[in-house]
């Protein structure tokens, strides 16, 4: 099996580093400039007039770091996570995991080492968001085919009949109302929740 790696351009990202003013802060603002991102830093929590939409990338000081800094939940950060990291105290560390950061770079902060930390937060991010697109999606055909199986038996319930039957009553619906199966397994769970089972029947 073959990949096709593309070399990423950073020109014109907007970093925000969350860091309090410090030498580390003036070597990533120079790196940057290098590489043609533009680079703002706040402390010590997100800008609150600010939105995450605003920055392609969050730099945060792991050693002072806590969860009252960011206006969305552990793990849950809509942009990717780079963690600047002095302090190997496993509390630190485990922080720094809780909060699902793509990226590290270990301070002091040098002359180099941002680039390569961006590459891997951009492609650890956008792996994320896939895999959490993915378990949704699965989330939602287990949860329709919940459905399904439920209306199919409400249906055997009403009609008084075996669950091929049931099933076909189901699919000549869908093809009647020119929708999905799965749509109309919805509309009779709906149906019995509002109005009981006497009118689980939504093809009449």
């Amino acid at each position: 099996m073959s990949s096709v790696h593309v070399t990423p351009n950073f020109d014109g990202w907007r970093m925000l580093i969350l860091h309090r003013p410090h030498r580390n802060v003036d070597a990533l603002f120079a790196q940057c400039a290098r590489i043609g991102a533009a680079a703002e830093q706040a402390w010590p929590t997100f800008p609150e007039a600010r939105s995450a939409e605003e920055f392609d990338v969050l730099l945060i000081d792991v050693d002072m770091g806590h969860d009252e800094q960011f206006p969305w939940r552990p793990g849950e950060a809509p942009l990717p996570l780079i963690a600047l990291i002095g302090s190997e105290a496993p509390g630190r560390i485990a922080w720094t995991i809780a909060q699902g950061a793509d990226a590290q770079l270990l301070k002091p902060i040098g002359s180099a080492g941002l680039y390569s930390a961006l590459m891997v937060a951009s492609y650890s991010f956008a792996r994320r968001r896939a895999l959490d697109r993915n378990v949704a999606a699965l989330k939602e055909r287990l949860a329709r085919r919940q459905e399904l199986a439920q209306a199919t038996a409400l249906l055997m319930l009403r009609k008084n009949c075996g669950a091929n039957e049931a099933y076909q009553h189901l699919r000549l619906t869908a093809m009647t109302r020119r929708c999905s199966i799965e749509d109309v397994a919805a509309a009779i769970v709906e149906e019995v929740a509002n109005h009981g089972l006497k009118n689980a029947d939504n093809g009449r």
